[in-house]
């Protein structure tokens, strides 16, 4: 099942043990190698402290926030030694611009879909510029188009260009 970017932040993480909120999503840690989310920045509500949810410590996704076993499912990020330079990155992926492999401008970032199973990014949807946006709307692109994946931008496969063709004269 795929989930919106939206549907993942400014959640609350619920206890199972408790049964009572634990903490509140706050940011995605994204793995720009493979587009994978690794696990959501949650703000502690005991102390305030950011910490990290990893994907594998969430027991359920429901509409109304995240479950966990209990409030030790949380990481302090310098604990998370696997993922120590992934959480250097620090990356960002909204806003980013998107260009194809043949350095064509096609928009930036403005939403992207995960599938919840694995937590691997599916759908990448670009917001075109104001021009483009009337000739062509907004776009989604797959995971399997995209070619590189940078500090500064996304790259894609060249997008299919078609015209249209005028229906063949009626012979008289």
């Amino acid at each position: 099942m795929l989930k919106l970017s939206s549907a993942l932040i400014n959640k609350p993480v619920m206890s199972l043990r408790t049964g009572a909120p634990i903490a509140l999503t706050t940011a995605t840690l994204i793995n720009p190698d493979n587009l994978k989310v690794e696990g959501l920045y949650c703000s502690d509500h005991f102390n305030n402290q950011v910490m990290i949810l990893l994907y594998q410590d969430i027991r359920e996704i429901s509409p109304e926030g995240f479950v966990v076993d209990d409030h030790e499912s949380l990481s302090d990020p310098p604990d998370l030694i696997r993922l120590k330079d992934v959480i250097a990155l620090n990356y960002i992926l909204m806003g980013k611009p998107v260009v194809t492999t043949s350095k064509e401008k096609v928009g930036k970032i403005s939403d992207y879909a995960v599938e919840i199973e694995t937590m691997y990014i599916q759908k990448l949807y670009v917001e075109q510029s104001l021009l483009k946006s009337f000739t062509g709307g907004s776009l989604s692109i797959d995971r399997s188009q995209v070619q590189e994946v940078t500090e500064r931008k996304i790259v894609i496969n060249d997008l299919v260009k078609y015209s249209p063709v005028a229906a063949p004269l009626a012979a008289a």
